[in-house]
């Protein structure tokens, strides 16, 4: 399967509001994809469709399958985190193994057992008596113990602090990710797993303003940092944003050859931070 999600035309509306505007989206299988936008983009609409929580209009395929028609079958290729503190808060911990082997035809308790043995939880803790930190632990276990073609993570470290984001995203990708299954994360967090990720989406006001292989990026954009003398010279070539830094113009350019703006200052590529600022606020904008 050369793309695990592929859609086209999805349309989702509450009242008057567009939520999905007409989003065509592919998600190479295997990849690592994080879905970026800002607050009311669509972000959080988009997962729920993908994993038949929403219904919407237009072509939609996961996994093979339709959510809006075989929702059951795919939940046993997919697995979905909203949040990482959602667990029932009066469980012990080990009856919430006990929960997740009985529901999850995929899970694998040894596996799980073998996670937990690693940190500080004790099984006979009820879920409201842990700190968030091991919240996050127990949901990774849970997570990483069961087999799903597909991993969708909505703001998963909300809340958290900065040790406990890291060892998330670390345990994530040593533990979890084999290079075959696919993981798409929609975070704010940007900076935080711009390294993870193989593939990239943004969405603004229900589109989808960009979908690209980090690969392609580093082709396609290019920031220059604009010598004074040569600031008309680089409006010329029409750049997406401008926008200052220690005193000089900031230039991001779009299917423009870097050797044509080599000249033109020093020519870096953008992060993912830079690139979405870039082109949320759109050409030319100082």
């Amino acid at each position: 399967m050369a793309n695990i999600v592929e859609a086209k035309s999805l349309v989702k509306s509450y009242g008057a509001f567009r939520a999905l505007d007409g989003v065509d989206l592919s998600i190479p299988s295997g990849a690592i994809s994080g879905l970026i936008g800002p607050n009311g983009a669509g972000k959080t609409t988009t997962l729920k469709a993908l994993i038949g929580l929403c219904d919407v209009e237009g072509e939609l395929s996961v996994a093979g399958r339709d959510p809006r028609e075989s929702r059951h079958k795919l939940m046993e290729d997919v697995c979905f985190i909203a949040d990482v503190g959602i667990l029932p808060k009066w469980l012990k911990v080990s009856q919430v193994i006990e929960y997740v082997e009985a529901v999850h035809p995929r899970f694998d308790r040894q596996k799980a057992e073998r996670l937990l043995s690693t940190t500080e939880i004790p099984a006979d803790k009820r879920v409201k008596e842990l700190s968030k930190g091991m919240v996050t632990q127990l949901h990774l276990a849970l997570v990483m113990a069961i087999d799903v073609s597909l991993l969708v993570l909505d703001e998963p470290t909300l809340g958290l602090d900065i040790i406990y984001r890291k060892e998330f995203y670390d345990r994530l990708l040593n533990e979890f990710y084999d290079g075959i299954c696919t993981i798409i994360i929609s975070t704010h967090q940007v900076e935080e797993i711009e390294a993870l990720l193989s593939h990239l989406v943004f969405i603004n006001k229900g589109k989808i303003a960009l979908n690209a292989s980090m690969d392609e990026l580093a082709e396609t954009y290019v920031e220059v940092v604009v010598e004074p003398d040569k600031i008309n010279q680089a409006k010329a070539l029409s750049p997406i944003f401008t926008r200052e830094l220690l005193g000089k113009k900031c230039c991001t350019f779009e299917s423009v050859p870097r050797n044509h703006l080599e000249h033109l200052g020093e020519c870096l590529t953008p992060t993912v931070a830079d690139l979405f600022v870039a082109k949320m606020k759109g050409a030319g904008h100082e």
